[in-house]
C-alpha cells in the first residue's frame, strides 16, 4: 500500500511546515503539493528522494509505511536529531538541549507568525 500522500501531510503539519515550505523543499509549487497530499498528482522519484532527504527517513518508510501509527519512527527532524544523542549525552545535556530547542522553536514561531 502506498501512504506517500498520508505521509507528506503528516510531516508537513509535524514539523509546522506550510505546504509552500514542502513546495520550496522541492522547487514546486504550493498548489501541486496540495494535489500530492489529497492524492490527486503524482510525484515524481526525484521529489520523493528530495523529501526523503528532507525529512531524514528512508524512501520505503516515507511511501510504504503510515506514518501516523505510534510504532512508525520519528518523524519530526529535531526528534530524530535528538534521538541520534541519547547514547552519547547524559541527562542533565539532554535536558539542556531540549530546553534549548523549545525555546528556539517557540522564537522561530513568534517571528513566523510576525511575518519576519
Amino acid at each position: 500500500m502506498n501512504f506517500l500522500a498520508t505521509n507528506i501531510k503528516f510531516l508537513r503539519q509535524n514539523n509546522n511546515l506550510t505546504q509552500d515550505d514542502i513546495g520550496k523543499v522541492v522547487n514546486k509549487s504550493r498548489v501541486l503539493v496540495s494535489w500530492w497530499e489529497a492524492n490527486e498528482r503524482e510525484i515524481s522519484i526525484e521529489d520523493i528522494i528530495k523529501l526523503s532527504d528532507y525529512f531524514n527517513l528512508p524512501m520505503d518508510i516515507l511511501v510504504g509505511k503510515d506514518l501516523r501509527i505510534k510504532d512508525s519512527p520519528p518523524t519530526s527532524r529535531t526528534e530524530i536529531l535528538f534521538n541520534k544523542t541519547k547514547d552519547i549525552l547524559n541527562d542533565d545535556e539532554r535536558a539542556m538541549i531540549e530546553a534549548t530547542m523549545e525555546r528556539a522553536i517557540k522564537k522561530y514561531e513568534e517571528m513566523k507568525n510576525k511575518g519576519v
